[in-house]
């Protein structure tokens, strides 16, 4: 079996350590000007270097979106950009554009291509046209049924992944207008306003100021939301078919999404790889993705019964369980760490902690002291000392809070 990657979000460089501390076999990360996320902090030239360097010591593939839809002004900027990824050596880049491929080959054909979802790959001589013109894998479109899947891998050999966790458009595979229309941020340039998250209601030009909710069985509907994309249970049947690539979508997302989402993909892969043959799924790994910040949960397109039950209702709200409340930074002796704090730590709080591979423990917080050694009661931002933690945790681990 060719290796299996889970890859995650890096929107930055914190978020490309947590992902890969936690587990990531590869991560994606963009230019602010070509990818699809221009709000997220993304990278530059430099910063895209440090992030390879950091990768490559962790033996983790680094990809490089540049999946815009580009404009004729885009071109020569695009021809520079890609030279100085040409100089690190990144392990692939991501495409959408047919124009931004013909440029990769031309002037960096030693860079692997994996097209993206946005160019919405549905079928097995879609695959193969991409394959014939130099595509190393195809990420294929979200809309897909899992035996549509299975049929484009009996009728084709590359590299295929899929979108397994995270926030879905109402468009196919993303290429979605609304935003631009309604707001003059173009989705398909990585500046998306997310219209599809408001609510909607029936108006009439003749009654200005009077709506009507549109109603679905007796429930007022946002009727363009999707609710978000949930495949823990499904891992062991992707990887049966073959797939290389399990994607998670975020890069907009905080570390604490990133570090629980990767770790409950990250263990369930390891343990059905370990013994496909006695693999149970543990409930604690879907439990999990309950204390972090979504929507309600379905499997997408993926399998019939949940694909006519993918449209958010009354439940459009986020839910959260719990808050992140300090990254540890390092130990500074007999069991004090340095905490970066995210959120307010008081001492006596019964804190869990988050750790890679670990358990989550719950731990009370017998001292909190500042970086001079002053001792406090509680703290709500800066960098503390705290006691009460377990031992030779680290540096990156999680501290949370049961909201």
């Amino acid at each position: 079996m060719k290796r299996i990657e889970l890859i995650a979000p890096a929107g930055n460089l914190e978020k490309l350590k947590t992902a890969i501390q936690f587990g990531a076999d590869a991560v994606y990360l963009g230019d602010k000007r070509f990818s699809l996320r221009a709000c997220a902090d993304n990278f530059g030239i430099d910063e895209i270097k440090s992030a390879v360097d950091y990768a490559r010591k962790k033996n983790v593939m680094v990809y490089v979106t540049i999946n815009c839809f580009a404009h004729n002004e885009d071109i020569e900027l695009l021809r520079d950009y890609i030279l100085e990824l040409k100089k690190l050596k990144i392990d692939g880049v991501v495409v959408s554009d047919p124009g931004v491929f013909s440029i990769l080959q031309k002037i960096a054909p030693e860079i692997k291509i994996h097209l993206s979802t946005q160019s919405n790959t549905l079928n097995y001589e879609s695959v193969k046209f991409w394959e014939k013109l130099g595509v190393s894998r195809i990420i294929l479109a979200r809309e897909l049924k899992f035996g549509e899947i299975k049929k484009i891998k009996e009728n084709t050999s590359i590299e295929l992944e899929v979108f397994i966790h995270g926030a879905m458009c109402m468009a196919y595979s993303g290429r979605c207008m609304l935003s631009s229309y309604l707001t003059g941020r173009d989705a398909n340039k990585g500046d998306c306003a997310h219209p599809c998250r408001y609510k909607y209601s029936l108006g009439e030009e003749k009654r200005p100021g009077q709506y009507f909710d549109i109603e679905e069985d007796g429930q007022k509907t946002y009727i363009l939301s999707s609710k978000d994309l949930c495949t823990i249970k499904h891992i062991q049947k992707f990887i049966d078919l073959g797939i290389i690539g399990f994607k998670i979508e975020g890069r907009m997302k905080g570390i604490y999404y990133l570090a629980v989402v990767t770790r409950s993909y990250r263990h369930v892969i390891d343990e059905y790889l370990k013994d496909p043959k006695n693999y149970v799924f543990n409930n604690e790994w879907e439990k999990e993705l309950s204390t972090i910040s979504h929507r309600e949960y379905t499997a997408g397109f993926y399998f019939e019964r949940d694909s006519i039950n993918m449209q958010a209702d009354k439940n459009i709200a986020y839910f959260q369980k719990y808050d992140l409340v300090g990254v540890v930074k390092n130990v500074f002796k007999d069991n004090l760490y340095v905490i970066e704090c995210r959120n307010r730590i008081r001492v006596g709080d019964q804190l869990e902690v988050l750790t890679p591979g670990e358990n989550i423990q719950v731990k009370k917080i017998e001292k909190i002291y500042d970086l001079e050694m002053n001792e406090l009661q509680e703290s709500h931002a800066n960098d503390i000392r705290i006691t009460g933690l377990l031992k030779d945790l680290p540096e990156g681990s999680l501290l949370r809070h049961k909201k």
